[in-house]
């Protein structure tokens, strides 16, 4: 066999090598994603489960709390209900892990597959019971603040030593602000962003009054959602947008030359009795993109089953 030949065939081994480990590695990936959103699934599953047994502690807290004031305000009975509708499965807050987990099946272009993988491994953080269980703190306390100091906050510190530590009385309502479960931030033509709730919970903002954005940023007060769960319990897109918020409102405080510092760059005092799970980091920040996807493999994964979520109501 001439050289010429030799050359031609080891040439075409590595070409045929190289596609099979494109092919190889473009399959690991494809199974990372399966695997994640699976596990994902699980998980929102398995959760939603536990809240219609009424096994969350703090779901059936927020049941009661809602009974009670309603009782003792009639005038806040109707979003009393709104909000206490969160210790069940067709709450906002367990809704909108559905609607992001069939949202990662048909992923927009933009989304890369690292992307899907950590959105995947935040829905499964966040259908978890302890860190759901935390998470419905923010709505417990909103209606705790309601009812004059009747009922005890829960995972805070109360309404009066937070009044003492930020030198003014807190807003009634204000661990919602911000949550992009319950509202979103909008611009006016003006360029300035005000809080604006979603349908069903525009009746807070009787009760919280007009927020600010700039303002909201300097004087925002403790809430789980901000200070521990935004990252879990927000959506891609959403997420997305507040980066955005917080760095279009820095370039206009510089031009005018005032100093805007972001809502979320320190953590704020008001947290209490909080689980482990809440004060251990993400998965997704503790380890690189590339790292989960090139694996082909999910650290911790224990289900494999094919079962999709179809919980929705």
């Amino acid at each position: 066999m001439s050289n010429f030949k030799i050359w031609q065939l080891v040439s075409l081994l590595c070409v045929m090598s190289f596609l099979l480990g494109c092919e190889s590695k473009e399959e690991r990936l494809q199974q990372t994603i399966t695997h994640t959103l699976q596990d994902a699934s699980t998980a929102i599953n398995t959760l939603g489960t536990a809240l219609d047994k009424k096994q969350l502690r703090n779901a059936n807290l927020l049941t009661e709390y809602g009974k009670v004031l309603a009782q003792q305000k009639p005038q806040l009975s109707e979003i009393a209900k709104i909000i206490a509708q969160d210790a069940t499965s067709s709450g906002t807050l367990y809704q909108s892990l559905l609607t992001r987990y069939q949202s990662l099946k048909s992923p927009a272009p933009t989304m890369s597959s690292d992307d899907i993988i950590n959105q995947a491994i935040l829905l499964k953080e966040a259908a978890s019971i302890s860190l759901f269980n935390d998470a419905l703190t923010d709505p417990i306390n909103v209606l705790a603040d309601m009812s004059d100091g009747k009922l005890a906050r829960v995972g805070a510190i109360s309404q009066q030593a937070e009044h003492i530590t930020n030198n003014g009385q807190a807003a009634v309502g204000n661990q919602l602000v911000g949550n992009a479960n319950y509202g979103e931030w909008q611009t006016d033509s003006n360029g300035t962003s005000f809080w604006v709730w979603y349908g069903v919970y525009r009746m807070l903002g009787d009760i919280v009054g007009d927020v600010e954005y700039g303002r909201w940023s300097k004087h925002r007060r403790y809430s789980y959602y901000s200070d521990y769960g935004r990252h879990r319990y927000t959506s891609y897109k959403s997420y997305k947008r507040q980066t955005e918020l917080v760095k279009r409102t820095k370039q206009s405080y510089q031009r005018q030359g005032k100093q805007f510092t972001s809502p979320y760059a320190k953590k704020k005092a008001g947290a209490s009795g909080l689980s482990r799970s809440s004060n251990t980091p993400s998965s997704v920040t503790r380890s690189s993109y590339s790292r989960a996807s090139s694996s082909g493999s999910i650290r911790n994964s224990s289900s494999r089953t094919s079962r999709g979520v179809s919980r929705g109501k």
